[in-house]
């Protein structure tokens, strides 16, 4: 199975959304193929490669790809929540640690291309 991940900009929005996801098991038998390495052999580096970072993250560390992008992690403050439902009852939510990722410069690109192109108004 290969996958094609470059996007014609010929697709509309809705073509767009329809467009399968990419998993672990996509990632190995795609380098597989084109490294001549063996599926297991690849899924034990990229399962290393997905540990580690997952580790390093764990310790509080930042873990930067140079123009893919840098995982971080950031601790969103303590905060008051509302019930839609019952307004005046007050939710405490909790200080948590979560895990932000800010693009590189290539990836913010070839994101960027997928952008909807807007019909100009005429005046």
């Amino acid at each position: 199975m290969s996958l094609n991940l470059t996007l014609p900009l010929s697709r509309t929005w809705a073509e767009y959304q329809t467009l399968m996801t990419l998993t672990k098991r996509d990632l190995v038998v795609r380098i597989s193929e084109e490294a001549g390495l063996t599926q297991t052999q690849v899924f034990d580096v990229v399962q290393k490669t997905l540990d580690y970072i997952t580790e390093a993250l764990a310790k509080g560390d930042k873990v930067e790809f140079r123009e893919f992008g840098v995982f971080e992690v950031k601790t969103r403050k303590a905060r008051v929540g509302r019930n839609p439902q019952k307004p005046e009852i007050e939710v405490p939510i909790p200080a948590r640690s979560m895990v932000k990722f800010k693009m590189g410069k290539e990836m913010r690109a070839a994101v960027l291309k997928l952008t909807p192109k807007t019909k100009k108004k005429a005046a």
